[in-house]
């Protein structure tokens, strides 16, 4: 879909600043772990970043 969109393509790459599965796969192989987790995390930082930002407002 490229992962972002919500289109269901997981490796379509639509815009240039859209995510596949197979960057996704990469990330995660570059730190040892499943794609999975990697995308576990990612979506962990965003909920940390989205926090942090209410709290400065």
């Amino acid at each position: 879909m490229c992962m972002n969109c919500g289109c269901g393509d997981y490796n379509e790459r639509h815009k240039p600043t859209d995510i596949t599965a197979d960057d996704l796969m990469a990330a995660a192989k570059g730190h040892d772990m499943e794609m999975e987790q990697a995308a576990d995390n990612i979506h962990q930082g965003a909920r940390d970043l989205r926090q942090q930002e209410r709290k400065a407002s």
